[in-house]
């Protein structure tokens, strides 16, 4: 029988069809080089950077000026504190996702539109040198952060399942946890990017997304509930969570993505061990909503149809 909204659990939710359905999380995470996000309280619109308490102009150029750059810009909150108290300071961290060039730099700014003196290019090619030379409130930050989706009014599951994410983490990593407007893949509701690798999670839990940052702090992620490196295009990040799994390979920097074409995926080990994995995309079976409340659409799935074992280079 079909999924539906009368028979997955709670109606209109996308995230309670997506685990209905099973549908596999590699390879849907979204794609940039690296992440920009300042904090910004009290209460988000659907489309965060120009429906808040920041300056939607503003909000408007730097978002589009990102995207431009091959960065991903959004908005965060600390955990349980959404109103507006009047003129603060607000947290800014700035982030390149690069293996070898993998770096957070994090500061406080009087005023977000500062950040129109960040050196865009320059995040985005991994000189953080540069980046801190075009803000000089930044500083570099030696812990990893992750980022939780929590924003309802985008989407229903990530206010429902995102929020009890970052209040059961808040106590036990705090200032290391934020909520954010928007991370992608609602249907994987709750999500999370950890930040600077730029890995994303999918249906977390508080357990697994207690291990992430612990993981970190070692140099590793997860395995479980990986949906991909922000890095890597999605075929992309499909093949190199296929060559983690196949090889039980956990090391954040110990895997790269050396080749990307039409059918295949070449990765590389640091160790110069290298796989080919055929990539394919099929069309899920039935459609699906992307978002709570929309009708089901039909969409494609990626699959790896075999790994080969290549030359040590």
């Amino acid at each position: 029988m079909p999924v539906s909204a009368t028979n997955s659990g709670r109606p209109g939710l996308c995230s309670t069809f997506c685990r209905d359905l099973g549908e596999p999380m590699p390879g849907t995470a979204v794609v940039a080089t690296g992440w920009v996000v300042v904090e910004q309280p009290g209460p988000w619109g659907k489309k965060a950077p120009t429906q808040s308490h920041l300056d939607p102009g503003f909000g408007a150029r730097i978002d589009a000026d990102a995207k431009q750059a091959g960065l991903r810009f959004g908005l965060i909150r600390s955990p349980g504190r959404h109103a507006d108290a009047g003129p603060r300071a607000h947290q800014v961290y700035v982030a390149s996702t690069v293996p070898g060039r993998t770096w957070l730099l994090g500061g406080r700014v009087d005023d977000p539109k500062m950040l129109t003196t960040l050196d865009l290019r320059a995040v985005s090619s991994g000189d953080r040198d540069a980046a801190m030379r075009s803000l000089p409130e930044l500083a570099p930050v030696n812990e990893p952060i992750l980022l939780v989706c929590t924003n309802g009014k985008r989407d229903e599951c990530c206010a429902l399942l995102g929020r009890p994410i970052v209040k059961a983490l808040a106590a036990q990593a705090p200032g290391r946890v934020w909520e954010a407007n928007h991370l992608g893949g609602h249907r994987f509701a709750p999500t999370a990017t950890l930040l600077p690798a730029g890995i994303m999670y999918g249906q977390l839990d508080e357990e697994t997304a207690g291990s992430i940052l612990a993981a970190a702090d070692r140099g590793e992620t997860i395995l479980e509930k990986l949906r991909g490196r922000s890095t890597w295009t999605q075929r992309g990040q499909l093949a190199e969570i296929t060559v983690r799994d196949l090889i039980g390979e956990a090391g954040l920097d110990a895997l790269d993505v050396v080749a990307d074409d039409l059918r295949t995926v070449t990765v590389r080990h640091r160790d110069g061990r290298r796989w080919t994995v055929e990539v394919i995309s099929e069309p899920a079976d039935p459609p699906r909503p992307e978002s709570c409340g929309k009708e089901p659409i039909a969409m494609s799935i990626l699959h790896a149809a075999s790994v080969t074992p290549g030359a040590t280079r």
